[in-house]
């Protein structure tokens, strides 16, 4: 059978088609083959479904198709006015919101099994996917770009693909009390005729407005991302704020003056009350200042750390060192089982903030240590003689590095537990953990970000093998040659 992809498209930008959806990825596109065997994406398309649609690019490899028209629906499909915000198609957040919750779960489970499949780890079990079973309103943070429209200050969301601003009017995501906010920012920015910052001349004051809420506290902090240094008549827009939203416990000003991409300058001013807001998770109370991470989903969260403290099934005495810790969450919600935690974070505003979190806390045993967690030798350095028992890894979505790793297995950890936010990058690292002697335990998937594509997931890699293993294993980097040096050395010990 030839290749398609050696042949021109047969189907033309602008042909209408009908078609049968086979599968739909994680992007939130259906997916089906047209007659020259080319893949066709079609977003909002779900598997089962005979569609109408029409092609809106068309490559030497795959067609794109606009949904036109459901012919024969799928028993997932969800009514057209369910959960809608009425922007979601600009948008494009909430991939899954016209299917059934179920379903989701579903493909996110698969979404997870099919990574470990592609790099041949098949074997490996993972679970189904956990939740709290909240769909809306889960999001404890949100950041608005501005802009200008029918000459009102407006903020919203970028549509797909695109930097044009779509004003929000009520995203289901997010608390009720952000739209709220974001509202009377622009109407005050509007009639005092503040400036809006331009991507293209690098002018304007008001680039974004960037919300966070404890859910459990209650507290809201608002920051108003600036290019320049002063706002103006901000003691009106305090006075507003703070009286229509008493939840309001901060309000700052981001200096951001750079022509870039990235949201957040490095400075800030207070404007009122705190630099921070509180929240409590896992029983811990946490200082949670603009720039630190923490998550986005308070239960989630919740439910995510209690699976992990689980898996690093702690008695007591053992050093758990928590890498990527951030202000300290996760390391601080198993602290009470370990005998000593050093949490390691390259922010230093962010270790700080955990300091603070573990005095708050009454956490004795906790130390928090400046450092790159993906730089072996800069960690290695960082933790001295010390060598922990179990280590909580949570790298960013590009996951751990092979380095760290590799010097993980040669410091002879026996156990580690993986908190991950990107499938693809997890299953890589299995991979490279596999090598180095790990058993790969059962993954479990945890439902963060309900109605996108993001799902999490928690496995915990476990070793128990004699030092000298440790050693040769790492050294030896061609896996056939590894395999047959362990062999060797589990025989002599026996």
């Amino acid at each position: 059978m030839s290749d398609p992809r050696n042949h021109q498209a047969t189907l033309r930008k602008g042909e209408t088609v009908e078609l049968d959806v086979t599968e739909i990825n994680n992007l939130g596109s259906g997916v089906a083959h047209a007659s020259d065997g080319r893949v066709v994406f079609i977003r909002g398309a779900l598997t089962g479904e005979r569609v109408r649609a029409t092609i809106i690019k068309a490559t030497s490899s795959f067609y794109v198709a606009k949904l036109d028209r459901v012919l024969s629906p799928s028993p997932y499909r969800l009514p057209d006015d369910a959960a809608d915000c009425g922007t979601g198609e600009s948008c494009g957040g909430c991939i899954y919101r016209h299917i059934t919750y179920e379903h989701e779960l579903e493909l996110k489970q698969n979404y997870v099994k099919n990574a470990f499949c592609k790099v041949g780890l098949s074997d490996v079990t993972v679970e189904p996917v956990r939740s709290t079973g909240a769909c809306a309103g889960y999001r404890n943070k949100a950041q608005y770009p501005v802009g200008k429209m029918g000459g009102r200050v407006v903020a919203g969301f970028y549509a797909t693909k695109s930097h044009t601003i779509l004003p929000v009017e009520g995203c289901l995501l997010q608390p009720p009390v952000f739209s709220d906010i974001v509202r009377t920012i622009c109407a005050f920015c509007t009639e005092h005729s503040v400036s809006v910052y331009d991507e293209q001349s690098g002018k304007g004051l008001l680039r974004h407005i960037y919300l966070r809420y404890g859910q459990v506290s209650g507290e809201i902090m608002v920051c108003l991302v600036i290019n320049g240094e002063s706002f103006p008549k901000a003691d009106a827009l305090v006075a507003k704020l703070t009286t229509d939203f008493p939840a309001v416990a901060s309000i700052l000003l981001n200096h951001n003056t750079k022509n870039t991409n990235v949201v957040l300058g490095g400075r800030y001013t207070t404007l009122y009350g705190r630099a921070y807001i509180e929240d409590v998770l896992c029983g811990c109370r946490f200082r949670i200042a603009p720039d630190a991470f923490y998550q986005v989903n308070h239960d989630g969260a919740e439910l995510l750390y209690g699976i992990a403290a689980e898996r690093a099934d702690l008695s007591g005495n053992e050093t758990l060192l928590d890498l990527y810790c951030g202000i300290g969450t996760i390391g601080m919600s198993m602290a009470s089982r370990a005998g000593k935690l050093i949490g390691v974070e390259i922010v230093p505003a962010a270790v700080e903030c955990a300091k603070q979190n573990a005095m708050a806390n009454g956490l004795e045993n906790a130390d928090f240590r400046c450092a790159d967690a993906g730089d072996p030798a800069t960690l290695l350095s960082c933790l001295g003689d010390t060598t922990p028992d179990v280590v909580i890894l949570d790298p960013p979505r590009k996951g751990s590095t092979g380095e760290l790793i590799d010097a993980l297995a040669e410091r002879g950890i026996s156990r580690i537990v993986y908190i991950s936010c990107d499938p693809d990058t997890l299953a890589r690292d299995c991979v490279r953990f596999r090598e180095d002697g790990y058993e790969i335990g059962t993954v479990t998937p945890v439902d963060m970000f309900p109605r996108t594509g993001h799902v999490e997931s928690v496995v915990c890699l476990s070793r128990e093998k004699a030092d000298d293993y440790i050693r040769i294993s790492v050294q030896t980097k061609d896996l056939k040659r590894k395999e047959t040096i362990c062999q060797e050395v589990n025989e002599d010990e026996k």
